[in-house]
Order: structure tokens, then C-alpha cells, then sequence
């Protein structure tokens, strides 16, 4: 009589232990957040499908997933087009001297969510090249990505491209800046439902302050090799010396999308270091004072993005010299 009763007991006891075992694997299966489809379909696009790369949403809807084919190396000795004005923002300095190799340097954390890290680049003064150090800027909107900006040789001089926000990614030159702009794309955190996730592999992250944190490490491909190849520190493109890098199909869709120019609040980031010794290549050979600052620049207000028109025209841009 009591056969029954203990048969159903065991078979309970059974599938209970079942449910506990698949809860643990749930529990301890590592986690990396994507990019929701309604995110997707308010940037007109399908959702990414390359591979497990969040950042891959980084990049515009167009030509090849550079998670899966490495950019095609541009023939050697080659050089920029043209004033690079189909792809880059007007330059707005001249140089007729390369730019110093990119300084190693460490990172601050981010102020809290929300800031975008803006990697430390060679800028043109009176008195040479100085250092604008790194720092964490306050997004000027929502979903807003910064392509830096970069050096470009053409015509035995060196020209300065400004960097710009946008919605994806555009061409930098193929510049390895570091703190995940690899030379293409940007792999230091994506957007996601209006805010903002930090990739731990490349960003130094203090948890306590950035609550959307995840990890993910990009292969290296092309011109994205790591630091510590002989042109890892390369700070400008084409030329002798320079990156050899073609913008591809997705960058040059995201420069024709609405874009910002860097706001004032950086440019005057900027031109805080221009008389700073320091921070001037012909007295720190190279090494900068001040690589990157602790202080975020905050977002200017109004700052709206919009479609530029076509460009036609041949001008390489003017500048100082």
C-alpha cells in the first residue's frame, strides 16, 4: 500500500534535483549583453549578427563585418586622397613635419555612465607639435560615438582631420590610439536602450562608479595590431613611416550620416595644453607631461546632429604652418 506513495516521493525528489543542477549552470554561465532589436530598429538597421562582438553595432550598416575579414591593406607607399574630404572633416591644421609616435599612458576611469573616452593625440602650434591629453567626455547626446581625429600626409605635407560625434564609427587615419580604437572601429563599449556599456578589456573600469560593465577581447587584424609591432606607435597615415590605411565602406557610410563637430568644451580642452612645455614635443622628446587627465570635459548644450552636404570640392584645407 505505501509502495506507491514512496515510488511518487523519489520521482519528486528526482526532478527537484534536476531543476536545482540547471538553475546552477544558468547562474554560472557567463553573460554578454547584445544590442536589443528595438535599439536596432530605431538606428535603421537589423541587429548585428557578427558573431558575439557587442561593439560590432559600433560600425555603420555597410560593406564588410570587420570581426569577420581584415581591412585590405593599402599598397605601400601610397597616400591619402585629396583632402580625405569624402570620409573626414575639413583639416584645420598643416604641418611640414610628421607628428612624434604615440606615447604610452594609462588610462583614468570613467567620472561615472554616460562619458566617452577621447584618446590623447599630437596637435599643431606656434611653437610645434603639443599633446592634448585623454579624457573622458560627457556624450552630447544619447547613442553619440566619437571618431577621433587624425594626421594624414598628402602632397609632402601633414594635415590634421578633426574628429566628429556620430551615430557609428567613422575612419581615423587606421591610427591604433588605444583604450579600444584598434585603427577601425571601436571596441571600448557600445550603446544599448540609452545607455552606455563599458568593455573591461579595454577601459580601466571602477565598477562602483560604471554599473554597465561587460568584457569582450576583439581579434587583431590588419593595421589593428597590438602595442608592440614596429608601426604600433605610428601616429599619422600614409607617408613614409605612416599607417597605410583606406577608409572602408562602413566608415565612409558613417561620415554621411548626422554627425557633430567637436564641441567647443574640447576644443578649449585643447588649447589649455598649446603653451604648456610639457606638454611640447621639442622639450619632452616625446613623453608628455600630462598624457591624460582624472577632470571629464562636460557636453556642450544643444549640440544636434546633422547630414552634411556632398562635398566636391578639391581643397586640401588650410591651417597653420
Amino acid at each position: 500500500m505505501n509502495r506507491l506513495p514512496r515510488f511518487t516521493l523519489w520521482i519528486s525528489l528526482a526532478i527537484a534535483a534536476a531543476l536545482c543542477v540547471a538553475g546552477l549552470h544558468l547562474m554560472l554561465t557567463p553573460t554578454i549583453p547584445v544590442v536589443s532589436a528595438a535599439v536596432a530598429a530605431a538606428q535603421d538597421q537589423a541587429p548585428p549578427d557578427q558573431g558575439q562582438d557587442p561593439a560590432a553595432v559600433n560600425m555603420a550598416p555597410s560593406g564588410p563585418s570587420y570581426t569577420t575579414e581584415a581591412p585590405p591593406p593599402e599598397q605601400a607607399g601610397a597616400v591619402p586622397e585629396p583632402g580625405d574630404q569624402d570620409y573626414s572633416e575639413q583639416p584645420t591644421e598643416t604641418a611640414d613635419q610628421p607628428p612624434p609616435p604615440l606615447p604610452d599612458y594609462q588610462q583614468p576611469p570613467p567620472p561615472g555612465d554616460g562619458y566617452i573616452w577621447t584618446p590623447g593625440y599630437w596637435a599643431w602650434g606656434p611653437a610645434g607639435y603639443y599633446w592634448v591629453p585623454g579624457a573622458w567626455v560627457e556624450a552630447p547626446y544619447v547613442g553619440a560615438l566619437w571618431t577621433p581625429g587624425y594626421w594624414g600626409f598628402y602632397g609632402d605635407r601633414y594635415r590634421f582631420y578633426p574628429g566628429y560625434w556620430g551615430l557609428h564609427i567613422g575612419f581615423y587615419g587606421g591610427i591604433n590610439y588605444g583604450f579600444g580604437y584598434m585603427g577601425f572601429g571601436y571596441e571600448g563599449g557600445y550603446w544599448n536602450s540609452g545607455r552606455f556599456f563599458y568593455n573591461r578589456a579595454y577601459n580601466h573600469i571602477n565598477e562602483r562608479v560604471v554599473h554597465n560593465v561587460y568584457e569582450y577581447h576583439a581579434p587583431a587584424r590588419g593595421y589593428n595590431a597590438p602595442r608592440g609591432n614596429n608601426d604600433s606607435h605610428a601616429s599619422y597615415r600614409g607617408g613614409p613611416g605612416g599607417v597605410q590605411a583606406r577608409p572602408q565602406p562602413s566608415e565612409r557610410a558613417a561620415y554621411h550620416e548626422p554627425t557633430a563637430p567637436r564641441m567647443s568644451s574640447q576644443e578649449r580642452h585643447a588649447q589649455n595644453y598649446q603653451s604648456n612645455r610639457g606638454q611640447s614635443a621639442s622639450h619632452n622628446n616625446g613623453q608628455p607631461r600630462t598624457p591624460a587627465v582624472n577632470k571629464p570635459v562636460r557636453a556642450d548644450h544643444n549640440v544636434h546632429p546633422t547630414v552634411r552636404a556632398p562635398s566636391h570640392s578639391t581643397n586640401n584645407g588650410g591651417g597653420r604652418h
